[in-house]
């Protein structure tokens, strides 16, 4: 009697089709040229998944930083303007950053979004205009990617 156990093993040792090839991206904040932005763009079959750092051009690296919150999001297939999203992992200084990154994401790429997210908003500028002109090309950065993606 034949078992198909040495093939279904072989086929999981595999590397699976098609590849998921991440894309990295590090830009200098609008004005906070000091800050580097830096983003690890994945896009799969059903999902993508986002991770955001900064880092100062000053440090040299001694300091390590939390990891930050995850949250995922989804668009709402009732209503194209709206998102549904949860936070798997939550750090307070940047939750409210990765969520709004999330939700952003979701309906713009209309797919579901994972984000990982270590930036405090207070790096990003010292006023509502910086912080909101830093986020604006983050995202905007993000989405010129993902649109010219193979």
């Amino acid at each position: 009697m034949e078992t198909e156990a040495p093939a279904t093993i072989a086929s999981l040792l595999e590397p699976a089709s098609p590849s998921v090839k991440p894309i990295e991206i590090s830009f200098p904040l609008p004005r906070t040229p000091h800050t580097n932005v830096h983003v690890h763009l994945t896009a799969m079959a059903t999902s993508t998944m986002v991770f955001l750092s900064t880092t100062n051009a000053g440090d040299a690296g001694s300091t390590v930083k939390p990891m930050g919150s995850f949250v995922y999001a989804m668009p709402d297939r009732t209503n194209s303007r709206s998102t549904i999203s949860t936070t798997l992992y939550t750090s307070p200084g940047s939750i409210d950053y990765a969520t709004r990154a999330a939700k952003i994401l979701a309906r713009r790429m209309n797919v579901p979004v994972y984000v990982g997210c270590n930036i405090d908003p207070v790096v990003t500028g010292a006023t509502v205009e910086e912080e909101m002109e830093g986020f604006s090309k983050m995202i905007d950065t993000i989405m010129k990617r993902w649109d010219s993606r193979e």
